[in-house]
């Protein structure tokens, strides 16, 4: 049994424990640049002997054309390179770990973040049943996203290769490898689902061709930085953002099936939803996460797997029990600076302020206490 303050071996990496910091957008990077702030808020996080092993950043876009939200950071420019490189040398100062999370949102944004105010992409022309957060007058607004255009099979090997770019981008702003995001109902999600995909070319049907994206973007990263700087979250059961497909076990087997054999760092799973109780499920009944992670293994899956959802202490503690390898919290590394030594402790936790989540300035971003010395 693994203990959650015991060190792991991770692609590259030893980390010092089991305390994932997660991805979670805070909208707080007008014209898609990281700034100073950024750094702080990182760096506060980043000290593994009281805050996260490893950090997975906020979702950036890697294009223009992936953007879904307002002030939500990119990585396709020289500029924004650039605008990274203080927060990753601020975490490794910190002596820290720092994965970027790599974002195309597909259907799930607005025309008015589209260049020229064009139509958002998606696999195909099926409007997203939920809402984006634009700015208006200075404030974060949630509007119901635009209708998509289906993309043309011949623009996808130009998405593949801007993923690459993405990836290049990120180790040369220092980050210490990329997440995939394949979850939450973004864009290789929206092709990987039947409700999102009515497709019937060789990206859509069948599961194989619906998971075809999913699997030359990986090769694509691994190729462009290596698998152990390469990483992937999935989120087999989650209706966030009008995600939803029938046979979700027989799809994401077949997903980590085809992973296995890629070297990869980690798999980052979300159990059930992110809007609704841990148990969730949809289509063919209870999902088994268990089986799920053996498939991986049985395919010659070497990565670490991670889970996340809603944990707490004693439930990280029963994931490790049970066959996790990592844990990642959100909600907590926001209002828990110090959240591994507030664990280590049994100190009390700040509670997060829900009403600073999105958009704003260092209330509520950098501005939690931190237990005293």
């Amino acid at each position: 049994m693994a203990d959650l303050f015991e060190p792991l071996r991770v692609g590259a990496m030893t980390l010092q424990h089991r305390l994932v910091m997660a991805p979670l957008t805070r909208n707080r990077a007008p014209g898609a640049l990281a700034h100073a702030g950024m750094a702080r808020y990182y760096a506060q996080r980043a000290d593994p002997q009281k805050g996260a092993a490893l950090i997975i950043s906020e979702a950036t876009a890697i294009s223009h054309q992936a953007q879904g939200y307002a002030d939500v950071p990119g990585i396709w420019s020289e500029e924004q390179v650039a605008a990274w490189k203080p927060v990753t040398a601020a975490v490794h100062a910190a002596g820290g770990s720092i994965f970027m999370q790599l974002w195309h949102v597909g259907r799930v944004s607005h025309v008015d973040l589209q260049a020229d105010g064009q139509a958002p992409v998606a696999p195909s022309a099926i409007t997203a049943n939920t809402k984006t957060v634009l700015i208006k007058d200075g404030a974060p607004k949630f509007v119901a996203t635009s209708k998509p255009r289906a993309l043309a099979i011949e623009e996808i090997p130009g998405i593949v290769q801007d993923y690459r770019r993405a990836a290049r981008n990120a180790i040369e702003a220092g980050f210490d490898g990329v997440e995939l995001h394949a979850a939450n109902g973004y864009l290789i999600d929206q092709f990987l689902r039947s409700g999102s995909n009515h497709r019937d070319d060789a990206y859509g049907g069948a599961v194989p061709h619906r998971a075809r994206l999913l699997i030359e973007v990986m090769q694509a990263l691994c190729a462009e930085v290596g698998g152990a700087r390469c990483a992937i979250r999935l989120a087999p059961v989650t209706p966030a953002n009008d995600a939803f497909d029938p046979q979700p076990k027989a799809l994401f087997t077949h997903v980590v099936q085809a992973l296995g054999p890629m070297g990869l760092a980690y798999l980052h799973v979300i159990e059930g939803s992110t809007i609704a109780e841990r148990d969730y499920h949809q289509g063919d009944g209870p999902f088994d996460y268990a089986a799920l992670r053996q498939a991986y293994r049985d395919a010659g899956g070497q990565g670490a797997w991670m889970v996340n959802n809603g944990y707490d202490q004693a439930l990280a503690e029963k994931a490790l029990a049970e066959g996790a390898d990592l844990v990642s919290f959100g909600r907590l590394f926001i209002a828990n600076p110090d959240l591994t030594e507030r664990m280590r402790q049994g100190a009390e936790l700040n509670t997060p302020d829900r009403m600073t989540f999105y958009g704003g300035g260092d209330k509520g971003y950098t501005d939690y206490p931190v237990l005293k010395a």
